[in-house]
C-alpha cells in the first residue's frame, strides 16, 4: 500500500510537470519564433519480490516478481524542425529564417541563438533585437575587396556615421551616341552644334564640358569635335582660369594636339566679284574699310559688313579676313577661305561600311575614342575617356540627336561619377546581405547576417527571451557561422516566423494530462482507504 501511495505521488508530480510544459506552450502561442516543447515519461524503478528461475528437467521456469515504484519525467523535447507560420509585418527589419538555421545574437557576454527575427537599429547604429537589445552578429565588409569577409562574427554597423553618406566619385568614362545630320543648320554654322558632357570631380562637384561639332566636308562626312569651354556649377569657366594662370599652358594639355582645318564660305548671291572687285546688287563697286570690317559702295556710300556678305562671324573676319590673301575668285562670285587651328579631333564617318553612316575613326585612322585630360586642371579631376563608336551620320530630317553621356556603352553605370550621397534606404537580401541606398544612385554593401546550424538543434538549451545556448549534446558553434544559402535557406524581409504551437494538440494533451492527474489522485485516495481499513482492524 505504501508503494501505491508513492507511485500515485510520482504520477501527480510528472503530470503536473507535463501540465506546466503545456501551459508554457499555450502562453507562448503568439510569441514570434517560439518552438513548442513536449514531455516524455519513463518508469522509475522496480522492486524485485523474487527473481526469475530457469526451467529444469522436471518443471518450467518462473518469471521474476517485480513491483513498479511509479513514473518520472524522462525528458522534454523541443520541436525545432517544425516551422511556424509566416506573419507579414511590413517592417523591413523583421526577418524570417528558413530551415534549421538560427540567428546569432550576443548579450554582451556570450553568443546566443534565436529564431525570432524581430530586429531594429539601436541608438548606436547597430542591428539589435527589439525585445532585449542583443546585438545581431554577422560578417563585415573587407575594405580592400569591397566584398564580405567571412571571419569571426561581430556586431553589424548599419547607421553609423560613416554609413550616412556615400563618397563621391570622379567621372572617368563617357560615350557619344545618336545621329548627326549633315543638313543640320547648326552643325554647318560658325558656332557649330553644341554638345555638353556633365561630369563630376573626385570631391563630388559638378561640371559641364562644352563641345562644338562643325562641318569640315559634308560630302566626305568629316566633322570636327572641338572643346569650347569647361564650366563649373556657377557657369564660371575653369578652363579659362587654367589658361590664364600660366601663359605657357595650352589647350593641348586638355584636349589633345591642335589640328588644322580648311574653312571656306561662298559669297552671298546679292553680291558679285569681278577682277578683284566686289559689286552690290545695284552694280556699284565696293571699297574695303579694314578698320570697320565693311565694304562701302563708291557711288552711294551704302555699307555692307563682311560677315553678312559671307555668312560668318565678326570674329572670323577680324582674325582671318584679308581681301588679298583669303578671297579667291569663283566665276562672278568669290570664296572666303582660311586655315584654322582647332583644339579638337576630326570625326570621320564612312559611307562605304556595311552599316552606312557608322563611325569610322576620330582623330586618326584606327582610333575610336579620345581622352579629355581633366587631370591637367587639378588633382581632384580624373581623365575622361570619350567613346564615339555609337554615333552615326544619317539623314534625320535635318535634326541632330547626337549627344554625350556619362558611363560606358556596355556598362552605363561604370565610370559615371557621383556626387556626395545621403542615405535614403536600407534593405536585406535573401542571403542576409545588407545594402544601403543613397540619393546619388549609389548602393553600398554594409555587411551580412550570419547564421548558425547545429547537428542536434533539439539539444540546445532554452535560456529565455526566445534564445538558446549550446550544450554538450547540441554541437558547438565555431564562432564564424555560415551563409544561409549554403543549405538552400533564405531570409525573408518584412515577415516574422510565428510560434509553432498547435492549440488543438495542446488542448488534447491537456485533457489527457488532466485525466492522468485525476487517476493518480485516485490511487492515493484508494490507498488511504485501505490503510484506514487496516487501522480499523484493532477496533
Amino acid at each position: 500500500m505504501m508503494r501505491a501511495l508513492y507511485s500515485g505521488v510520482s504520477g501527480l508530480k510528472t503530470h503536473q510537470t507535463k501540465m506546466d510544459v503545456i501551459g508554457n506552450n499555450i502562453a507562448n502561442v503568439n510569441t514570434a519564433g517560439f518552438k513548442s516543447s513536449s514531455t516524455v515519461f519513463s518508469e522509475i524503478m522496480y522492486q524485485n519480490l523474487s527473481g526469475a528461475s530457469g526451467a529444469t528437467a522436471t518443471k518450467g521456469g518462473v518469471n521474476a516478481k517485480q513491483v513498479g515504484l511509479g513514473v518520472s519525467m524522462s525528458s522534454t523535447s523541443v520541436n525545432i524542425s517544425s516551422p511556424g507560420a509566416p506573419q507579414t509585418t511590413g517592417d523591413g527589419w523583421d526577418l524570417r529564417i528558413t530551415g534549421d538555421s538560427f540567428f546569432i545574437v550576443n548579450n554582451g557576454t556570450e553568443n546566443l541563438f534565436t529564431k525570432a527575427g524581430a530586429f531594429y537599429v539601436d541608438g548606436a547604429g547597430y542591428l539589435s533585437t527589439k525585445g532585449t537589445g542583443y546585438n545581431v552578429m554577422g560578417w563585415q565588409v573587407d575594405p580592400t575587396t569591397g566584398d564580405i569577409r567571412k571571419d569571426v562574427v561581430s556586431r553589424l554597423p548599419i547607421m553609423t556615421a560613416q554609413n550616412q553618406t556615400s563618397n563621391p566619385e570622379a567621372t572617368t568614362e563617357s560615350f557619344c551616341s545618336g545621329v548627326l545630320d549633315a543638313n543640320n543648320t547648326q552643325v554647318n554654322s560658325d558656332a557649330g552644334y553644341t554638345m555638353n558632357l556633365n561630369f563630376y570631380d573626385a570631391l563630388g562637384y559638378k561640371y559641364s564640358a562644352k563641345f562644338a561639332v562643325k562641318t569640315v566636308n559634308a560630302d566626305t562626312k568629316t566633322y570636327t569635335v572641338e572643346l569650347s569651354d569647361i564650366l563649373d556649377s556657377n557657369n564660371h569657366s575653369i578652363l579659362q582660369d587654367y589658361l590664364a594662370a600660366d601663359p605657357n599652358n595650352t589647350m593641348t594639355n586638355v584636349f589633345g594636339e591642335p589640328t588644322t582645318v580648311d574653312r571656306s564660305y561662298n559669297l552671298s548671291a546679292d553680291f558679285t566679284y569681278r577682277n578683284n572687285t566686289f559689286y552690290d546688287a545695284d552694280g556699284n563697286a565696293l571699297t574695303y574699310d579694314a578698320d570697320n570690317m565693311k565694304y562701302v559702295a563708291d557711288a552711294t556710300g551704302k555699307e555692307y559688313a563682311v560677315s553678312s556678305m559671307f555668312g560668318v562671324s565678326e570674329a572670323q573676319v577680324q582674325e582671318y579676313f584679308d581681301p588679298a590673301t583669303t578671297v579667291t575668285a569663283n566665276g562672278d562670285s568669290a570664296v572666303f577661305g582660311y586655315t584654322e587651328t582647332v583644339y579638337g579631333y576630326t570625326l570621320d564617318y564612312n559611307e562605304g561600311q556595311p552599316n552606312a553612316g557608322a563611325f569610322n575613326f576620330i582623330g586618326q585612322e584606327g582610333v575610336e575614342s579620345v581622352m579629355l585630360k581633366m587631370s591637367a586642371l587639378g588633382t581632384q579631376f580624373q581623365n575622361i575617356n570619350m567613346d564615339f563608336t555609337e554615333s552615326k551620320n544619317l539623314d534625320n530630317g535635318g535634326q541632330n540627336t547626337i549627344e554625350l553621356k556619362k558611363g560606358m556603352v556596355d556598362s552605363p553605370e561604370q565610370g559615371t561619377g557621383r556626387r556626395l550621397g545621403a542615405l535614403i534606404g536600407l534593405q536585406v537580401q535573401e542571403d542576409g546581405r545588407i545594402f544601403a541606398s543613397y540619393d546619388n544612385g549609389n548602393t553600398e554593401l554594409l555587411g551580412q547576417i550570419a547564421v548558425a546550424i547545429f547537428a542536434n538543434p533539439s539539444g540546445l538549451e532554452k535560456v529565455g527571451d526566445n534564445c538558446y545556448r549550446t550544450t554538450l549534446n547540441s554541437g558547438e558553434f565555431d564562432g564564424i557561422g555560415r551563409d544561409i544559402t549554403a543549405d538552400n535557406g533564405k531570409m525573408t524581409s518584412g515577415v516574422l516566423e510565428m510560434s509553432n504551437v498547435d492549440l488543438a494538440t495542446e488542448f488534447t494533451e491537456m485533457i489527457t494530462t488532466q485525466r492522468g492527474f485525476q487517476a493518480n489522485s485516485r490511487i492515493i485516495t484508494t490507498s488511504d482507504t485501505l490503510l484506514e481499513e487496516l487501522v480499523n482492524l484493532k477496533r
